[in-house]
């Protein structure tokens, strides 16, 4: 183990577990994704990341998991959203819910995609041999777990050294393999424009 408590082989070493003729599907938390990445401090490109995996297996679908507001008001993340739809993946969305907290009387929203990425990474299982999950949510143990239980390898990008961690402890320990998202941050990091 290093410093930041992660096996050195689960750091850059990690990475190298991908294999050519490997049929990998990636599903990404949007909002847990954008957490993170707001953490770590750099400007993600979702360009980069297929391509990222295009150069080591072969990718067969990417899907990109988010819940948007009502169409009335303006989504910020309205914009990737169109984007990521017209450039190689697979979105999908649900509305956000808005309700009272009963305790506090207070507006609140959800906006929670855990059950469609759970439902997702089991309705294409037979059409990959390992899964790539893009989120830290402890929650989503147990899927993993299924996962692995019918052949296939679990890979969990997140990351540790957001304060606090972003990926939860009983999900890194279920995966086959953690990579942390900082140690591709040169990989996936969206370079400013060239002026002049």
């Amino acid at each position: 183990m290093d410093k930041t408590g992660i096996a050195l082989g689960q750091r850059k070493g990690a990475q190298a577990m991908f294999y050519p003729d490997q049929r990998v599907c990636i599903f990404i938390d949007g909002s847990n994704l954008y957490a993170a990445i707001r953490s770590l401090g750099f400007d993600f490109d979702y360009k980069k990341l297929l391509d990222y995996f295009h150069t080591r297996c072969r990718l067969v679908r990417a899907y990109y998991y988010t819940a948007l507001g009502d169409e009335q008001d303006y989504s910020p993340i309205r914009p990737l959203v169109d984007w990521l739809a017209y450039n190689g993946y697979t979105v999908i969305t649900k509305p956000i819910k808005e309700y009272v907290d009963p305790t506090t009387g207070h507006k609140r929203t959800k906006g929670n995609m855990d059950i469609e990425i759970a439902v997702g990474m089991m309705k294409m299982a037979p059409h990959y041999d390992h899964a790539v999950l893009f989120s830290g949510d402890g929650d989503f143990r147990s899927v993993v777990e299924t996962v692995q239980d019918l052949g296939k390898r679990v890979t969990v990008v997140s990351s540790l050294m957001t304060q606090p961690p972003m990926i939860a402890d009983e999900l890194r320990r279920q995966a086959d393999q953690f990579i942390e998202l900082n140690t591709m941050k040169e990989d996936l990091l969206r370079k400013p424009p060239v002026l002049g």
